[in-house]
Parts: structure tokens; C-alpha cells; sequence
């Protein structure tokens, strides 16, 4: 990992929100930021040459159910194995700090899916439907 660094700790506001817009992911607001940013479970990022340039975290109660979101990578640095390296990260968290029984969740979005089911990682379907819910303005 040339010069990449992980670095697991709290991901700071601006750092995050900039992260998901530049990644392609939505943007979120600074309410929600705090929130949800507060209420992580484990959150790591992923460093080069003193800027983040990747971050994934995982949420949720800590026992029964968690969900992994905001893995993403600056598309400049995408392709060199960067997202093994979070989903290492935070697969080892999640079989050395949960409850065997806690169910861990994501959404795969794109040819994703392929990363996750190297970690286990299997459809839901037809056992069950993953469905959301998009708050209304």
C-alpha cells in the first residue's frame, strides 16, 4: 500500500462531507453529519500523503444490528485495492467487537456487491428484501 495509511478514528465533520460529495456519494447536511458521525460505531479513513482520501464506518446498536455505509475512495486513487483494505478493516471490527449473533447489513451499490462477497457478504434475496425509506422535505 504505497504510502496509505489507515487511520481509525473519529471522522472529523467537514472531512466526511466533503469525502461523500467528491466520491459521488449524496450530500448531507451539517445536522446530519454531526448525528450521524456521533453515533458511529467504528469509523476509519484512509490517508495519503497527509490528506484523507478514503473512509468507510460502521452504525447501528452495537449488538443486535449494524450496517456498514460510506465506503468510498477518491476516484483518483480508486483501483489499488483500497476497498479490500476498509472492508478489512472493518470486517475485523465487526468479528472482534459484535455479539456473534448481530446482523451487519449494507447496501451494494453498482459491481460493489463483488468486493463484499469477498467478505461474506451474500444477496438477501429471496429470504428477504432490502427496502428504504427517503425523508420527505
Amino acid at each position: 500500500m504505497r504510502n496509505y495509511k489507515v487511520v481509525e478514528n473519529k471522522i472529523p465533520l467537514k472531512t466526511y462531507q466533503n469525502l461523500r460529495i467528491d466520491c459521488g456519494l449524496s450530500s448531507k447536511t451539517d445536522k446530519a453529519s454531526e448525528i450521524g458521525l456521533k453515533n458511529s460505531i467504528h469509523s476509519m479513513m484512509i490517508e495519503f500523503e497527509n490528506k484523507i482520501i478514503g473512509m468507510g464506518r460502521i452504525v447501528g446498536d452495537g449488538g443486535c444490528f449494524c450496517q456498514i455505509v460510506d465506503i468510498c475512495i477518491l476516484p483518483q486513487h480508486q483501483g489499488q485495492g483500497l476497498g479490500k483494505v476498509i472492508m478489512k478493516n472493518l470486517s475485523d471490527f465487526i468479528n472482534m467487537n459484535l455479539p456473534e449473533s448481530c446482523y451487519v447489513s449494507l447496501i451494494a451499490d453498482g459491481d460493489a456487491s463483488f468486493l463484499y462477497e469477498k467478505f461474506g457478504f451474500k444477496d438477501t434475496m429471496p429470504e428477504s428484501k432490502g427496502m428504504y425509506l427517503k425523508k420527505q422535505k
